[in-house]
């Protein structure tokens, strides 16, 4: 017969803190086994990427491509790295003087490479899809009017692509609205060939490009971009008081791309010429 000492308290008191024990002692064990491999490599890539994203925000071009580059030499490839790499490329181009457009190819050649590359990794990743949009409508390279018909296509899919799978996505709306807007320019081609020795013309209306754009404004007021291209729509329909206000409030948005420097001398000149058409002093 097994003797029982203590008061019951007493044992339900002991019993807890032998049970506390045997959970601390656990979680401890938990604790210090070593991560594994898989997870090491996450936080590495976690780590690195997060540095070269701060490089490339604080317009350190060059150390974001270093530091986004060496991910790629060690092996830490993903679907996320190639489409940052292919907006670092075409932020670097858009930076260089447009008349220097020799110096521009090479960085608009490789960031629809690794756009490429970025969407045959995950097809679902909607940034992706939308900088290799941005990718092909910028490269400015010699084709022929069968190719620019074929690559016009494709960017529209993949905009649409891209919006299917995130909707918030203010980039893409940009472009796109980019995309309607000089889609609509060649729309009396279309009607006038009838479609007969070109091929399908891209579709687009300026009623559709100005909701893009729009569209994106609201969903990322900061960015210089998506003022100042509703603001050359607005031009081309001279509604010059409507193109004023809107460059007036591109103007007070803070630069987040070396290209917006420019932008901004352009937008100021704008402002200034707009301002005595209007008859504004």
């Amino acid at each position: 017969m097994v003797q029982i000492t203590g008061t019951p308290i007493q044992l339900l008191r002991k019993n807890r803190q032998k049970a506390l024990t045997t959970l601390l002692a656990a979680l401890f064990l938990m604790l210090s086994q070593p991560a594994s491999g898989a997870e090491v490599n996450k936080t590495i890539d976690n780590v690195e990427i997060d540095a070269a994203d701060k490089a490339f925000k604080s317009l350190h071009y060059e150390k974001a491509d270093s530091l986004y580059s060496t991910m790629l030499q060690t092996g830490h490839e993903s679907a996320d790295l190639y489409w940052k790499l292919a907006r670092l490329n075409i932020s670097i181009a858009e930076s260089i003087d447009p008349a220097e457009r020799e110096k521009r190819t090479p960085f608009y050649n490789k960031s629809v490479e690794y756009a490429r590359r970025s969407v045959q990794l995950d097809s679902n990743n909607a940034s992706a899809h939308t900088w290799l949009a941005a990718a092909l409508a910028l490269k400015a390279d010699k084709i022929g009017t069968k190719e620019k018909l074929n690559r016009a296509a494709e960017i529209k899919r993949e905009l649409d692509r891209a919006l299917a799978l995130n909707p918030h996505d203010d980039v893409a709306w940009s472009m796109l609205g980019s995309y309607n807007f000089e889609a609509s320019k060649i729309g009396w081609f279309s009607r006038f060939m009838g479609g007969t020795f070109v091929g399908q013309m891209p579709k687009g209306s300026r009623e559709e490009a100005e909701k893009n754009f729009k569209k994106a404004i609201s969903l990322n007021p900061r960015v210089i971009r998506h003022y100042h291209e509703l603001a050359l729509l607005y031009l081309e329909e001279d509604k010059k008081q409507d193109a004023l206000n809107t460059l007036r409030m591109a103007a007070t948005k803070p630069v987040l791309m070396k290209s917006d420097v420019r932008r901004l001398k352009e937008i100021r000149k704008l402002i200034k010429k707009l301002s005595k058409e209007v008859g504004e002093h």
